[in-house]
């Protein structure tokens, strides 16, 4: 295609769809639907963004595949099931992440390096060998377009693990100790929609740039001992 159709940015929403989230599973789902109502409202933000909600447990399932969310329909829901496989959350990011890129740029965009959101409640499967697979898919030489990946941890989540989820210290948060399940997958939505919402202008800048904001109630999972 000639010409260019202007700046985009791919963001990816990786949510833990296993049992333990049985209980929060729908604030989550309740979370989305604001945000993805907060970008109907800031359409010149909702412009710049292709957004994707991808499932993860024993596989990964894809909830909502690469939209404009100004013309999407109502989100399918995040159902919880099976166990917590990081493995398979990241090897499916490694192959669809460049093929969304492509499609992106074979459609006349030109695409800034994807974001993952990540959210989980737990730890990996024991036993798992997940870091082989985030490897791969974090490594530029391997991945050209590997994501800068943002991980929050609620509920059981190990901090250390999440520290080592996220592709840069300050990417890295976990809720604090006592804070409500709900409520942290509350403060992670309204986190998400600033991240998006202000990234998504900052495309339209002179120097555009992810742009993170720390959930409330959230502290930086290096920080946590």
């Amino acid at each position: 295609m000639d010409g260019n159709r202007g700046h985009l940015l791919p963001i990816y929403v990786l949510a833990d769809e296993s049992g333990s989230m049985s209980s929060h599973i729908d604030e989550l789902n309740d979370g989305l639907r604001s945000l993805h109502q907060a970008l109907l409202g800031e359409p010149m933000a909702a412009a710049k963004v292709r957004f994707s909600v991808l499932g993860f447990s024993d596989d990964v399932v894809e909830r909502v595949g690469m939209v404009d969310l100004r013309g999407a329909n109502e989100f399918p829901r995040l159902r919880t099931r099976g166990m917590t496989s990081y493995a398979k959350a990241f090897e499916d990011l490694i192959a669809r992440i460049p093929n969304d890129v492509a499609g992106l740029k074979g459609e006349g965009y030109q695409v800034h390096r994807p974001a993952v959101f990540f959210l989980s409640d737990g730890v990996p499967n024991h036993g798992e060998d997940w870091q082989s697979a985030h490897g791969r898919l974090t490594d530029r030489s391997i991945t050209p377009a590997a994501p800068n990946i943002i991980a929050c941890g609620i509920g059981d989540a190990d901090a250390a693990v999440i520290a080592k989820v996220a592709t840069s210290q300050e990417f890295g948060f976990v809720a604090n100790k006592g804070v409500d399940v709900g409520q942290a997958i509350a403060k992670f939505c309204t986190s998400l929609t600033k991240s998006v919402i202000a990234s998504g202008r900052s495309l339209s800048s002179a120097e555009p740039q992810l742009v993170v904001d720390r959930p409330e109630g959230f502290t930086v999972a290096i920080d946590v001992i």
